[in-house]
This record gives structure tokens, C-alpha cells and sequence, in this order.
């Protein structure tokens, strides 16, 4: 019953953000999925695409603050943190930079669960985005889950249970990924440089918890594993020359490795 609560809150959130950001909808599951895993997520892509307006959208339909830092050549360490102002009280006051948003845990600060790549919209959705975004209707987002909701989520997601041969196939991707180890492949002694670590391992798990459960499913299976493997992979994995050389690219590495 909590499981299937995860499934019908996800596709509300999903019609709800689904008002604003048109098409995207896996780099919108992944970001969804990226805050009910406790992870965090990279998003890359051109400028353009939609990456600033698809965060602040999410925020509001999880009634969550939202900051922004655009880094800049001349950004100082005040620009992000904040500063001591001089207020009309003579007295000193900590003003807080917008890196005072959701605090995250310090273990994660410098880690991200997930890479998602933007790409650009079809041809089709890039016409309902001018359509969208050339008038003057304003789209008002309602708030789907809370913050007390999300943290519950995040537990309940941990809790689901794991077979075995999901665990073992997921450690075992992963040590594909080291080349010169005992389980690489000759894809991976070829164009891998290094690989992922128990990390990846972790997270892949997790990830796949969270993909069955917004799925409606009561455990993941080696399904769900590979459906967010890409994202977990592609940053942690790093090409040698000859793969750049020769024009083997990363989610080409990653689909054989699947």
C-alpha cells in the first residue's frame, strides 16, 4: 500500500511539473527519482534546454526553496556563502548566500548520484514550447508532496527488499567497469582508463529501489538496474586515448557492458 502511495504521488508530480517543462520526461523521472533516493543530481547540457526552469520547477511542486549560483570569472567565496553586513543597528548580521537552500549532507556535497544529459526537443515539442512561452499566461504549479512527505519517502524507498541475483548484478557491472581486474571485459581493458567504485555499486541499488517503486513494483529486478545504470556510470567511468581517438563513446562502452 506505502509502495504503491510512492507510484500515485510520482505520476502526480509528474503531470504537475509536466504544465511548465514539456517533453524531457526521463531527465524528469531521473531528477525525481535523484531527490526520492537521497542522491543528488549533475545536469548537463547546452544552455538553453531548460535545466534552471526545470529545477525551480520541481522545487515548487515539492514546496521546497530554490537557489541559484551562476559562476562567473569574478565569483568570490562571499557570492556563495554570504557575508557580515553592517545593518542600521551598527551590528554586524550574517547575511546567507544562496548555498543556504536545502542543506545537504556534508558526505554528499561533492557527489552526484546522477548524470543526466539534457538533449534538445523535438520538432514538435520545441513548437508547444514557443507556443508556451510567447504569451502572457502564467502557469500557477501546485505543491504535490511536502518536505515531511519527501523524507518519508526517501526511508520508505531504503526499506524495499532485494533478491540476491539483483545485488550480484550489480556488483558485478560495476567491477566490469575496472580494467586489468578479474571481471573486466576486453571493451573495458581497451578504451577504460579506470572505473567505478563501491560507490556505484551503492547506488545502483538504491537506484533501482527507487525506479521499481515508481514503477508500482514491490522489489527491483535486473530490469531496473539497467534502466538507471547509464546515469550512475557515465561520470564515474573515464575513456583512455584510444577510445576518445577512435570515437568510442561512453554510452557505447556502457550498453555493452549492459
Amino acid at each position: 500500500m506505502l509502495k504503491k502511495l510512492i507510484f500515485e504521488k510520482y505520476i502526480e508530480l509528474k503531470k504537475e511539473i509536466a504544465k511548465v517543462i514539456i517533453g524531457q520526461d526521463e531527465v524528469v523521472r531521473d531528477v525525481i527519482m535523484a531527490v526520492f533516493s537521497k542522491g543528488h543530481a549533475l545536469l548537463v547540457g547546452v544552455p538553453g534546454l531548460a535545466k534552471t526552469l526545470l529545477v525551480n520547477t520541481i522545487a515548487q511542486s515539492l514546496g521546497l526553496s530554490y537557489k541559484r549560483i551562476q559562476f562567473t570569472p569574478d565569483l568570490m567565496p562571499s557570492d556563495i556563502i554570504g557575508a557580515e553586513i553592517l545593518n542600521d543597528k551598527r551590528e554586524f548580521k550574517f547575511v546567507q548566500g544562496p548555498i543556504f537552500s536545502n542543506i545537504m549532507p556534508e558526505a554528499q556535497l561533492d557527489r552526484f548520484m546522477f548524470n543526466i544529459i539534457l538533449d534538445y526537443p523535438s520538432y514538435e515539442e520545441e513548437i508547444e514550447v514557443v507556443k508556451a512561452t510567447t504569451g502572457l499566461s502564467q502557469t500557477k504549479l501546485n505543491t504535490i508532496l511536502t518536505a515531511e512527505e519527501i523524507l518519508f519517502f526517501q526511508d520508505l524507498i531504503r526499506k524495499i527488499p532485494v533478491i540476491d541475483n539483483v545485488y550480484e548484478y550489480a556488483v558485478s557491472l560495476v567491477a566490469k567497469t575496472r580494467p586489468n581486474t578479474a571481471k573486466a571485459l576486453n571493451i573495458t581493458n581497451d578504451y577504460i582508463s579506470w572505473g567505478a567504485g563501491p560507490r556505484a555499486s551503492q547506488y545502483l541499488i538504491i537506484g533501482a529501489k527507487c525506479h521499481a517503486a515508481i514503477k508500482g513494483k514491490y522489489s527491483p529486478d535486473i530490469e531496473d538496474v539497467k534502466a538507471i545504470a547509464p546515469q550512475i556510470l557515465r561520470h564515474r567511468l573515464v575513456r583512455n586515448y584510444k577510445a576518445v581517438a577512435e570515437g568510442v563513446s561512453m554510452e557505447h562502452i556502457i550498453s555493452e557492458l549492459l
